[in-house]
């Protein structure tokens, strides 16, 4: 190489890097991230504890990590180039085929097992029974669809330690979402189950409450795919920097007439729906069905029967307004946000039956069900 080209080469590479640098500067910076779907850090405030102690310099990295030109389009264009090179899993998330499929990790600290004596415990102190329904994820359902020697935990282990609990009745998801393993039972981009997936679990769910009988056949629906919900790009579009597969879209079954919904987001109570419209125009889509994440929702069916309790996760969502159709109220309450005794609630409201239904990626994770034995 003579030492003409080399200065040319050093030369283009500092002009490339000037130009990166004054583009940065020109445009505005972005407060968060459609397609990561988090906030994006910022310049940090100076001074001279920060600099000493070093956080200052850290979000510094931080900023021009989050705000550098071009960023979304960097990130796809390295899992692009990352999966010509042979590698499948992205950021925690395996590429199978046309679909993401997130990984789930072992457990850490035994949680899995503390989890599942707080259900047992709910069940000793509740004067109503209680039943659980853990959701397998796609990464069990869709097993053989993983990259050759991907490592996946195994849930269907778990989900039978949990039908083995004393005096808690087992709500049976696994069967019936591995006999439709075929179907689009969970989105390609998201890690919840589709509508039609909900559908399964309504029907699963039902038949363990001992209303199997009552459970609407499929050819009872009309499936509206919903306006705006055709370019949803999920949870794990997101995590894993693949932008290149074809959006989700999102499925309604049941009509929401009525029934009466309430929403409780600040402690009190606050008229809502089986669906909000508006988060179809934002990055989550899913929380289009009840809302999202909330304490407590309850839907009232004038024309059902029983009094359901759902302790849950938002898997939940979906299949909640397959269960208004049948009873009288349905309460959802979900421990990450609700700090009230669910023994005293079920009491207190006269539920019939408490059913804990939650995925099991994060039933395993989640440190709030400690909550359930208050």
């Amino acid at each position: 190489m003579t030492t003409r080209y080399s200065r040319f080469l050093s030369a283009f590479f500092c002009l490339f890097l000037a130009g990166l640098l004054a583009w940065h500067v020109v445009l505005p910076d972005r407060e968060r991230s459609s397609v990561e779907n988090r906030t994006l850090a910022q310049f940090p405030e100076f001074s001279w504890k920060t600099l000493k102690d070093g956080s200052f310099t850290r979000g510094v990295e931080d900023y021009f990590a989050d705000q550098f030109p071009l960023r979304d389009q960097w990130t796809g264009l390295k899992a692009r180039t990352e999966q010509l090179l042979g590698k499948r899993e992205f950021n925690g998330v395996y590429l199978c085929g046309h679909s993401l499929v997130s990984k789930v990790a072992p457990p850490q600290d035994g949680l899995e097992e503390k989890n599942l004596g707080y259900v047992s415990r709910l069940a000793g102190k509740a004067g109503v029974p209680v039943y659980l329904g853990l959701i397998p994820s796609a990464a069990e359902i869709h097993r053989d669809r993983l990259p050759k020697g991907a490592e996946s935990w195994d849930q269907a282990a778990f989900i039978a330690r949990g039908a083995e609990l004393e005096g808690v009745e087992p709500i049976d998801f696994l069967t019936p979402l591995a006999a439709h393993a075929g179907e689009d039972i969970f989105y390609r981009t998201d890690h919840h189950w589709t509508t039609l997936g909900a559908y399964y679990g309504y029907a699963a769910l039902m038949e363990a409450l001992g209303r199997g009988e009552e459970a609407l056949g499929q050819e009872t629906f009309e499936r509206l795919t919903v306006p705006h919900s055709d370019a949803f790009q999920g949870t794990l579009y997101s995590q894993s920097g693949i932008h290149w597969l074809p959006p989700d879209s999102i499925e309604f079954w049941v009509p929401d007439e009525g029934f009466e919904v309430a929403s409780w987001r600040d402690g009190s109570p606050k008229k809502a729906a089986l669906y909000d419209l508006a988060k179809l125009q934002t990055k989550d889509k899913y929380s289009a069905f009840l809302g999202g994440n909330q304490p407590l929702c309850v839907i009232k069916n004038p024309e059902g029967t029983g009094k359901l309790l759902v302790i849950r996760d938002s898997y939940a969502d979906s299949m909640a307004p397959f269960l208004a159709l049948h009873f009288k109220e349905v309460h959802l309450l979900d421990p990450r946000y609700y700090r009230y005794s669910a023994a005293k609630y079920a009491e207190e409201n006269g539920l019939d039956a408490i059913a804990v239904v939650y995925s099991v990626p994060n039933f395993i994770t989640d440190r709030n069900l400690v909550l359930l034995i208050q």
